[in-house]
């Protein structure tokens, strides 16, 4: 515990500095939690949702993994998915990535990190779908940066493409999808405008029928 003291005295400076700006904050927080957004976003240590957005606890429900991926077989981000929409009733989906993203880099030079080869094959698939508009781009640096941009593009689809997201649909449920880009060289968020708010915007064969 010795090397961890300092985390809890951040803790304890944290949670007293909240009390005394709102001595109710953690009581209502406490009761529960109505978020309206759900962030699907990277682990990276340097993207942390709730700051970069300026919310405070219990407004935004979050998911991270590495590269803010959205696979289908992945019951963790299926279960944050569903609770999220059919529980919490969240209206927004952000997925954010960001650039500069290691998994991306580590998936574009094919280096072998073991287990999460697996996991980075997602990506693989997504330089292969757009294979020529990358390898048009200049150098490194810009083919990872637009391949940063283009698997959020690419999970902003396939969270649009969950029996979860198209059943919140069919009963009327207010629900879009998003696909941000978050810089660290400047602290600042990009909009890709790739909104999805309905089934008409999914590729009938993704879609299911009613």
């Amino acid at each position: 515990m010795d090397e961890l003291t300092h985390l809890a005295a951040n803790n304890r400076r944290w949670a007293e500095a909240i009390k005394a700006e709102d001595p109710d904050f953690f009581e209502r927080l406490s009761q529960q939690q109505k978020p309206d957004y759900l962030w699907i976003g990277c682990a990276d240590s340097r993207v942390p949702a709730n700051q970069i957005i300026g919310m405070d606890p219990g407004e935004v429900f979050v998911h991270r993994n590495v590269a803010n991926l959205v696979v289908h077989t992945d019951l963790n981000m299926l279960s944050v998915l569903q609770f999220g929409v059919e529980y919490l009733g969240i209206k927004h989906v952000i997925v954010c990535g960001h650039y500069g993203c290691g998994g991306v880099a580590a998936a574009y030079d094919n280096k072998s990190l073991g287990l999460i080869d697996n996991w980075l094959r997602n990506i693989k698939d997504t330089y292969h779908r757009y294979r020529s508009e990358l390898e048009d781009l200049p150098d490194r640096t810009a083919r990872i940066d637009r391949l940063c941009e283009l698997n959020v593009i690419s999970q902003v689809s396939r969270v649009a493409q969950t029996p979860i997201v198209q059943t919140a649909w069919r009963r009327g449920q207010s629900l879009s999808i998003h696909g941000w880009i978050y810089s660290t060289r400047d602290g600042l968020l990009q909009d890709l405008e790739t909104r999805i708010s309905g089934p008409d915007q999914v590729d009938s064969i993704y879609r299911f029928a009613d």
